[in-house]
């Protein structure tokens, strides 16, 4: 039995939720001092949905649980893990431009004008949808050129810079959630850049159903089926659909190491 699990119970009186002793071993690691990857990626590794640990809509006991356990038996342990909470308004990439500033580098809309002067310091790029799962590429692989996405917010800051990039002939291939909103923000940036193929190079409709057999969660939600426009993402939102499954970024990140580093070789 967990002592987490045995301290709650005895204190609150309550039962622990099911699967709470998942998460032994992420507090064991808070004990140890440990450097933790983003929220996200920590509820994935304990078998849960990204959104478990910060969300209390998404699984409120597990939720609870774990705000219980880090306020009254950790509360001698500070948390260190990597955040994800970078500015909606502004553009983060990571060894993309040509500069001494330290990585990863951050732009606001207002400095977006003087960055057409600025040469890119690579001719390929890995856009990623999710802030948690860029910051952790990059601690992982400092050197990988990646640009954060964020997610829907496809600002006026976001939309010259990939355009810049592209005129100054920068290769970009796309990785984000395999569920329906996932493939619209791709059909989204396609129709920005005008390069699908290009975009799916390493997610592409194989792929797709190869994440969904091995790592898919059912959801009705997430796999309703969305409108977009390329044949490619119509046939990616199609699988999505028909398996009603969805695979979350943090789900991929050793399938994304072995992915990037083959496609950074190839161009």
């Amino acid at each position: 039995m967990s002592r987490y699990i045995d301290e709650y119970e005895s204190v609150t009186g309550k039962h622990a939720p099911k699967l709470a002793s998942n998460l032994d071993d992420l507090f064991r690691r808070i004990e140890n001092d440990a450097k933790l990857p983003p929220r996200g990626q920590q509820a994935v590794d304990a078998g849960f949905t990204a959104h478990t640990l910060s969300d209390s809509t998404e699984n409120p006991e597990i939720f609870n649980y774990y705000r219980w356990v880090t306020k009254n038996m950790l509360t001698e342990f500070p948390i260190k893990e990597l955040s994800a909470q970078l500015i909606g308004t502004s553009f983060t990439t990571a060894n993309i431009f040509q500069t001494d500033l330290p990585q990863p580098v951050t732009l606001n809309q207002w400095q977006i004008e003087k960055m057409q002067t600025i040469n890119s310091m690579t001719k390929k790029a890995i856009i990623l949808e999710n802030n948690g799962v860029f910051i952790y590429l990059h601690e992982l692989h400092p050197k990988w050129p990646l640009i954060n996405q964020s997610g829907n917010d496809f600002n006026q800051a976001n939309n010259q810079i990939m355009l810049m990039l592209k005129k100054q002939g920068v290769k970009m291939t796309y990785l984000g959630d395999i569920d329906s909103s996932g493939i619209q923000i791709i059909d989204h940036l396609s129709q920005l850049l005008g390069n699908p193929v290009e975009l799916l190079d390493i997610q592409t409709p194989n792929q797709v159903i190869d994440w969904l057999v091995r790592f898919g969660k059912e959801s009705v939600k997430r796999t309703k089926e969305l409108k977009v426009k390329h044949p490619l993402l119509i046939e990616e939102m199609n699988s999505i659909h028909t398996f009603g499954k969805f695979v979350e970024q943090e789900q991929l990140i050793q399938e994304y190491e072995g992915l990037i580093r083959e496609w950074l070789k190839r161009y």
